[in-house]
């Protein structure tokens, strides 16, 4: 059994990429989408339909519905329930999409004994103080508006009475995927923003704001799914705030700058990769199959 993860920005060709690769290889697909996991998200994930998976047999996607929650560690164990059915089956596995932080924790494991529940109870901007003024090493790589690394170091704070780095000193991570072959599809910018724009016209087309209606209507705007790139604007233009013109726009813009923050992602947290345009990457996945 062999097993491989395709990465790459939004609108990349991730998809088609790993449902030809399946074909070819006798695998099953393991989503890396933190949005596709929703079912009644269909357009706005962009995830692909039962007639773009075909006979592949995909894990990963329409998991839970929106109000429910989905996280890293539930990933985790879709990802050991997804590993023994490729055993089973004597099948090979590709885990293919963009949320980057879903596979890093693969590879380098998680650490246990801290209570993720543990709400703010400062604000953000002191929260980072307290942290920076306790443990400057581990604090000057967060920004000092990411909220959700800022709740992270907060809760190893709270949950266990130790500055972050004190307690990753002494709890190490176990890998849990141990011998996953990294590919990453590679754009010229200029190209990838044309394709992004393309998909968004494409979503609009498919019917995002019926969908979103529809999505709004069920579950209203609580859930944090719904404050995804493509939902969020969509409510935005529903509130009368953009016309239908001004939706586009602002979804492609916030989709290009959400492909830029995984390049940066991809780049600086996945060093053992195999990096190359699309076409030559299905030469290099193949090639790594038939070894």
């Amino acid at each position: 059994m062999k097993e491989i993860a395709i990465i790459g920005s939004t609108a990349s060709g991730k998809t088609a990429l790993s449902i030809d690769i399946a074909n070819k290889t006798n695998s099953v697909i393991l989503s890396l989408d933190s949005l596709s996991v929703y079912k009644e998200i269909d357009i706005a994930s962009a995830k692909p339909t039962p007639q773009e998976r075909g006979d592949i047999i995909h894990f990963g996607i329409d998991v839970v519905y929106p109000n429910e929650e989905f996280d890293v560690i539930q990933f985790i164990e879709l990802y050991k329930q997804t590993k023994e059915f490729v055993k089973q089956n004597d099948k090979n596995l590709i885990i293919v999409g963009g949320t980057g932080f879903y596979l890093k924790a693969l590879i380098e494991g998680l650490s246990t004994g801290i209570n993720q529940n543990i709400p703010l109870d400062i604000s953000k901007e002191e929260a980072y103080d307290l942290l920076y003024s306790l443990d400057k090493e581990y604090m000057q790589k967060i920004e000092r508006n990411d909220r959700y690394r800022i709740e992270k170091a907060y809760c190893i704070y709270k949950s266990t009475n130790k500055t972050p780095s004190v307690y990753f000193s002494e709890n190490q991570k176990t890998p849990v995927a141990k011998d996953l072959k990294i590919f990453e599809i590679l754009w010229d910018r200029e190209v990838l923003k044309q394709r992004i724009n393309l998909r968004t016209k494409q979503m609009i087309n498919d019917g995002i704001i019926d969908e979103v209606i529809y999505l709004e209507s069920k579950y209203g705007r609580k859930p944090n799914c719904i404050s995804s790139i493509g939902i969020i604007e969509t409510l935005e233009y529903l509130d009368g705030k953009l016309t239908k013109e001004q939706l586009e726009e602002k979804i492609a813009l916030n989709t290009a700058k959400l492909a830029k923050r995984q390049n940066t992602f991809n780049k600086g947290q996945f060093k053992d990769k195999t990096s190359n345009i699309i076409e030559n990457l299905n030469s290099d996945i193949l090639k790594y199959f038939s070894i």
